[in-house]
């Protein structure tokens, strides 16, 4: 569990803003979330475009199931791999709230 962070209500918020640990932990959030965004969105809508309008994941893998069904099984393994990798990732970005935390209390 995280640990609670308490701030006083006379902290200037404009100050931390414009801290460079704050711009550092937006940097770094940014930097692993953008590109894995786009990779899961890409990675989703593949399935509906190819089986729309294309015959690519028709053919069958092995037995009776086809490409598609392979395609969308690993869309869930995909969906939880991007869940544990941020799981572990914000670990990360809560050891930088609490340096900014600890420079806001002085």
């Amino acid at each position: 569990m995280a640990k609670e962070t308490e701030v006083s209500a006379s902290t200037d918020y404009t100050k931390i803003v414009q801290s460079q640990s704050f711009q550092e932990l937006l940097r770094k959030k940014r930097n692993f979330i953008v590109p894995l965004s786009i990779f899961f969105m890409v990675f989703y809508f593949t399935l509906p475009i190819l089986t729309s309008y294309s015959k690519v994941l028709n053919s069958y893998a092995f037995g009776a199931i086809s490409w598609a069904w392979i395609f969308a099984f690993a869309q869930f393994i995909m969906t939880w791999t991007l869940c544990i990798l941020y799981s572990r990732k914000a670990a990360t970005f809560d050891k930088l709230v609490e340096k900014i935390v600890k420079e806001a209390k002085g």
